[in-house]
C-alpha cells in the first residue's frame, strides 16, 4: 500500500515499513517497544527484562536491538529485527552478545526512555497515534520510564503489563 507524505510524516498506510531506532522483547506475548536517546539504556532494559522473566518463569524473547522495521497490519503495529542483527544486543563496556530471539512481534507497549524529572509519579494511561515518522491506524499504549534506571523501568514495565494487560506473574 503507497503512504501519503504530510507535513514531513508518513500518513497511515497498512504494510508501510518504517526503519526506527529502538529495542524490541516479547515477554509473556505482548510486545515491548523500548525507545530513548542514545546512551539511554534501551538495550539494559530489554536484557534486564528477558532476565526478569527467565528468573519469574515467563516466556521472554529478544525481537531487535538498536533498530527494527516497524509496520502496521490488522493486528497492529508489528516490529520486524533486521537479518543483520538478529539475535545479537551491544553490552556497552562488553560488546556484542547472542541472545535467542524471534523474527518479529506485535507492539502492545511502547516505553520511552526519559529524563528522570519527565517522569510523573502517577500516570494516566496514554496512548501513540504516531511513532516516529510512522502514523498509526491503532492507538498503542504507551509509558514514560527514567532513562538509565534499568531496576526501576522493570519494575514499572511488569506492573503495566500485569494491570493493564493482565499478564500473569
Amino acid at each position: 500500500m503507497t503512504a501519503t507524505v504530510s507535513g514531513g510524516r508518513l500518513e497511515p498506510a497498512e504494510g508501510l515499513r518504517y526503519n526506527h531506532h529502538c529495542s524490541v522483547v516479547e515477554i509473556g506475548g505482548f510486545g515491548i517497544l523500548i525507545e530513548g536517546a542514545s546512551g539511554s539504556g534501551k538495550t539494559s532494559l530489554a536484557l534486564g527484562l528477558l532476565d526478569a522473566c527467565r528468573f519469574r518463569g515467563i516466556p521472554g524473547v529478544l525481537i531487535a536491538d538498536d533498530q527494527a522495521f516497524l509496520m502496521e497490519n490488522a493486528n497492529g503495529l508489528r516490529a520486524d529485527a533486521p537479518e543483520s542483527i538478529r539475535g545479537k544486543a551491544e553490552v556497552r563496556g562488553y560488546g556484542v552478545v547472542n541472545r535467542p530471539s524471534r523474527k518479529s512481534a506485535t507492539i502492545h507497549l511502547v516505553v520511552r526512555l526519559v529524563e528522570d524529572r519527565l517522569v510523573e509519579r502517577m500516570p494516566e494511561d496514554k496512548s501513540l497515534t504516531r511513532i516516529g515518522m510512522l502514523a498509526l491506524l491503532q492507538p498503542v499504549p504507551v509509558q514514560n520510564l527514567p532513562q538509565r534506571h534499568e531496576a526501576q523501568g522493570i519494575r514499572i514495565v511488569m506492573a503495566v503489563l500485569e494491570n493493564r494487560f493482565g499478564l500473569a506473574s
